[in-house]
């Protein structure tokens, strides 16, 4: 996963944790636009979620920023 990927998904975990408190849940698709403008990018996402990890379609925001701080 590019770095760009990783500090936009911590950005949006942020944001939503903000937002809606602690136990906001999002799946990998609260990382981008209602169109698919970069599907590269959607791929890196969907595989790091769904191929590396085997999560929910609906996870804990601040699961998945501590998930990304750790391991990068």
């Amino acid at each position: 996963m590019n770095p760009e990927l990783r500090q936009h998904i911590i950005s949006v975990c942020d944001k939503k944790i903000l937002q809606k408190g602690e136990s906001v849940g999002l799946s990998f698709y609260a990382f981008f636009a209602n169109k698919n403008d970069n599907p590269k990018l959607l791929m890196q996402a969907a595989t790091w979620w769904i191929e590396t990890h085997q999560l929910d379609h609906f996870e804990k925001a601040y699961k998945i920023k501590k998930m990304i701080e750790i391991e990068y």
